[in-house]
C-alpha cells in the first residue's frame, strides 16, 4: 500500500522549507538541482509508490511533471504545489479519494500558510460523496460517476444512498437512504449509471486440488467473480485448510493480489456451527466436508455472501461481517 509522501524542491529556499516538512510528515525529500536528476523520472517512480507528491515551486513546473502520468482519480495519488515561502498550498490532484485537500491543510497548518481549497463541495460545505467513501474505506468501482451525484448536490438535488446495512447518524443534507438509489454499497455489481462503492471486508474461501497453479486458480477466479457479479475489490484475505497453505499455486496467487492467506485445522473448520455444501471426498481427503465455505466464514466473522463455487478442481466462496458505517465524511 501506498504511504509516503513524496517531497520536491527546485531552489535553496524550498529545499529548506520541503525538508523541514518532510521531517514533520515523513516521506522523502528530492533536491532538483542535483546533479544528473530528471524530474520525469522521478515523478513516474513517486506516481507508482507514493501516496502524495508534493511540489515545492512553481505550479507550471508541477503541472508539467504530472502530466504525462495522470490517470484518473481512483489511482492517481495526491498532488499538492507550494511556494516555497509556505504561503499557499494548493492541491492540484485527488482532493478526497487521494487525500490531497486534507494534506493541504495539513501541512498549512505546520507552515503557517493558507490552504487553497477550490473543490466545490469543499468551498459549499456540501457532503462529498467520494469523501465519504474514503473516510468508510470503500472502495470506488466507477469514479466517473462522482461529478454526476456532486452536481445534483450542488445544484441543491437529493442523491439517494442505497446500504443493506446500517450507517450510524443522520445523512447529511441532500442524502437520504434508501433501498435504490444514486449511489450503491455493496459487494456485487450494479448497473453502470449508479456509483458503486464496495466495502474492503470480505474473505475468499478457497478450496483447490494438490498442485494446483496460480494461473489456474486465476482463471477461475475471473470466472467466479464473473458468474456471481462479485467486485475483486470486496476481498481483504483469502482463507484455506492448513494444508492448501503448504500449496505454492495458492500462495502465489494470493501474493499477486495483496491478500493474507489464513489457515485453519480440519477440525477448526469443523466446529463452525451451520449448514454448509458438503462433501464425501473432500472430507476423507482433509477431513472437514467443505473447505472454501467455512474457510471464508471462520475467517471474516461474518455469514457467506456467495456458496461453493466448483471449477477446474476449485472451489470458491465468500464470506463477510457486516461493515461498520457511519455518516462521517
Amino acid at each position: 500500500m501506498k504511504k509516503h509522501i513524496a517531497w520536491i524542491s527546485f531552489t535553496p529556499r524550498g529545499r529548506v522549507l520541503a525538508e523541514k516538512l518532510c521531517e514533520r510528515t515523513g516521506g522523502t525529500a528530492e533536491d532538483a538541482r542535483r546533479e544528473g536528476f530528471s524530474l520525469s523520472a522521478w515523478t513516474e517512480q513517486a506516481f507508482s509508490e507514493a501516496q502524495a507528491l508534493v511540489f515545492v515551486g512553481a505550479a507550471g513546473i508541477c503541472i508539467r511533471a504530472v502530466a504525462p502520468f495522470l490517470k484518473n482519480k481512483a489511482e492517481d495519488p495526491a498532488v499538492i504545489c507550494m511556494d516555497e515561502a509556505g504561503q499557499f498550498v494548493i492541491p492540484l490532484l485527488s482532493g478526497h479519494l487521494g487525500g490531497a485537500n486534507a494534506l493541504a491543510r495539513e501541512i498549512s497548518l505546520l507552515c503557517g500558510g493558507t490552504p487553497v481549497i477550490t473543490t466545490a463541495t469543499d468551498v459549499n460545505h456540501l457532503f462529498a460523496i467520494d469523501l465519504w467513501a474514503k473516510k468508510q474505506q470503500l472502495a470506488v468501482i466507477n469514479p466517473q460517476r462522482i461529478k454526476v451525484l456532486s452536481a445534483k448536490i450542488l445544484a441543491g438535488e437529493e442523491i439517494a444512498v442505497s446500504c443493506p446495512w446500517p450507517v450510524a447518524g443522520e445523512p447529511p443534507e441532500h442524502v437520504t437512504l434508501g433501498t435504490r438509489g444514486d449511489a450503491a454499497v455493496t459487494f456485487h455489481r450494479v448497473s453502470e449509471d449508479v456509483l458503486a462503492l464496495v466495502p474492503h471486508t470480505a474473505v475468499l474461501g478457497v478450496g483447490c486440488r494438490k498442485g494446483i497453479t496460480e494461473a489456474q486458480l486465476e482463471d477461475v477466479f475471473q470466472l467466479f467473480c464473473e458468474k456471481r457479479a462479485i467486485h475483486p475489490e470486496a476481498i481483504c484475505a483469502a482463507a484455506s485448510v492448513d494444508r492448501k497453505g503448504r500449496e505454492g499455486g495458492l500462495r502465489a496467487f494470493c501474493k499477486t493480489h495483496g491478500w493474507p492467506l489464513r489457515c485453519y485445522s480440519a477440525d477448526d473448520l469443523n466446529s463452525l456451527p451451520g449448514i454448509y455444501t458438503g462433501s464425501d471426498f473432500v472430507r476423507q481427503t482433509v477431513g472437514t466436508d467443505n473447505v472454501c465455505e467455512r474457510a471464508a466464514v471462520l475467517a471474516s466473522g461474518g455469514s457467506l455472501i456467495e456458496n461453493k463455487f466448483a471449477c477446474g478442481g476449485v472451489t470458491f466462496a465468500l464470506a463477510a461481517a457486516s461493515p461498520v458505517l457511519d455518516w462521517r465524511f
